[in-house]
């Protein structure tokens, strides 16, 4: 991940795109420091799983200084903050849409049995084991529950 961000970097470098570098540098630092840190920790390295966490976190940062900027009408800082995000995205695996996501959490509760919100906890862990960073798991968890909580759900009880 880290070499992809890299040669992005270069990319922005040489087109002279002054935004695409200075969130691919800031993003690179990040991964530095994380490297650092797992290092004194006696890891080797930064799996990308945790990569795409703080990337998702940069990403929910940008949207709430956007929201911020849009609501105190400073239109251009707003459109930075987009800008920034559409670049951190990029590194993101793609989520799922809901279609996708209520299919999945229907077979998931199927599979591993799940008759009532007794076993949402089971149900949440068996997503976050098999779609990391794939899908939205607080929207998962209300598609879960309201699954759990549907007639067919409970008649297996």
């Amino acid at each position: 991940m880290r070499e992809e961000i890299s040669a992005s970097l270069k990319e922005a470098l040489e087109s002279g795109d002054k935004r695409r570098t200075a969130t691919l540098r800031l993003i690179l630092a990040a991964i530095k420091d994380r490297e650092a840190a797992a290092r004194e920790q006696g890891r080797d390295g930064v799996p990308d799983d945790e990569v795409h966490d703080f990337l998702r976190r940069m990403l929910a940062q940008r949207q709430e200084s956007r929201q911020a900027y849009e609501e105190a009408g400073q239109i251009d800082l707003a459109d930075q903050e987009e800008e920034e995000s559409a670049i951190i995205r990029e590194f993101l695996p793609a989520q799922m849409d809901e279609d996708d996501m209520r299919r999945i959490c229907a077979e998931t509760i199927g599979a591993i049995g799940a008759a009532g919100l007794r076993d949402m906890g089971r149900c949440m862990s068996a997503l976050k084991e098999r779609y990391p960073g794939q899908m939205d798991f607080v929207q998962a968890s209300c598609l879960v529950k309201d699954l759990l909580r549907s007639p067919a759900a409970k008649s297996d009880d």
